[in-house]
């Protein structure tokens, strides 16, 4: 007999929640939503019946009093991610908390106290590094299919200079860096395998709207660099590039990959042929980032074993931010 699924709530009507997160996890093998929350009534039943959820509450605390939720799911603003996340740690759910994970490395470290006080097990949603495209080249680098790491190029962008959006509001924690930039730090880090010693980052914000609306960033690590640039006001991109000894690995879409088809890591390990003839390609099959996120979140709560993203993963990541926020304002390199 299949065990049964663990029941999730979701806390808001976030778009990543209603178009990306719950429309994937309804095909998770080892979870179900089943309710969903809003400050408006009617916003909540309408993403309930959009998205076939059973049950839909006119406030979180509702939600929260619901005994038969296990999980949360918070994709509230990033203001919002650490005092909810404490709410429902302390309501008894487990949680996985929508990156990132809070506005600065204080609030993780706040995050990690409720966890540890209440016994719930509480993960960041950084659904890429689930992804077995990413497993795959974390595998690659580390069998040293490009000699020793060196260095790692990323950009990431959009236009987006709605005054009304989340992502344009300071004081909710907009801005390219908290929002996108996140992403190769993250998979920096989780590539390199290593913390950066120091960061240096140049930082340009909006006249208007007082967010980052393009960083760069240099993060040295102990065997290599990593060199990043992020925007909320320049046309749509995502690439990543790492570099190493012996040859490269590019990786378009690193952030969204196409999810109807299957995704590519292009491989050059012949770096002496200029004309490209040590370039392959694998493709890894058909996935869901999402989806997978989901499942080996719910089976952490069911087996007791490890979120796939823990908060002291999370408090490190945080801490690099922190230091790029810091020396876009010094002038001068900054540690971690």
């Amino acid at each position: 007999m299949p065990a049964r699924k663990i029941r999730w709530g979701i806390l808001g009507v976030a778009g990543i929640a209603v178009r990306r997160v719950i429309p994937a996890m309804r095909a998770c093998q080892h979870c179900e939503i089943v309710a969903i929350a809003s400050r408006n009534k009617a916003k909540a039943e309408e993403a309930a019946h959009s998205l076939g959820i059973p049950l839909a509450y006119g406030s979180y605390d509702e939600l929260l009093a619901d005994h038969e939720i296990e999980v949360v799911y918070n994709p509230l603003p990033t203001h919002l991610h650490v005092p909810w996340s404490i709410r429902s740690a302390e309501a008894g759910k487990h949680v996985l908390c929508e990156k990132p994970v809070g506005m600065n490395a204080a609030e993780a470290r706040r995050l990690i106290e409720a966890r540890d006080r209440t016994g719930v097990k509480i993960g960041e949603g950084f659904m890429v590094r689930t992804h077995p495209r990413w497993l795959r080249v974390q595998q690659m680098v580390r069998q040293g299919r490009l000699g020793e790491l060196r260095a790692v190029f990323a950009w990431c962008g959009y236009f987006n200079r709605n005054p009304q959006d989340v992502r344009n509001i300071l004081e909710y924690g907009g801005g390219a860096l908290l929002d996108i930039g996140c992403y190769p730090v993250t998979l920096s880090r989780f590539i390199f395998g290593q913390e950066p010693l120091r960061v240096s980052a140049l930082m340009d914000r909006d006249p208007e709207m007082r967010t980052d609306r393009l960083t760069s960033a240099t993060l040295e690590f102990p065997s290599g660099q990593a060199v990043f640039t992020c925007s909320t006001q320049i046309g749509y991109n995502q690439r990543m590039i790492f570099l190493g000894t012996k040859g490269r690995i590019e990786i378009d879409r690193p952030i969204n990959p196409i999810t109807e088809e299957p995704s590519r890591i292009v491989i050059d390990d012949n770096p002496t042929d200029p004309t490209g003839g040590g370039i392959t390609v694998e493709m890894i099959p058909t996935c869901n980032q999402f989806t997978i996120q989901g499942d080996l979140f719910s089976k952490a709560v069911r087996e007791g074993g490890e979120v796939p993203v823990p908060l002291e993963d999370s408090l490190k990541n945080m801490a690099v931010i922190d230091a790029i926020f810091r020396s876009a304002e010094s002038g001068h390199w900054e540690k971690p």
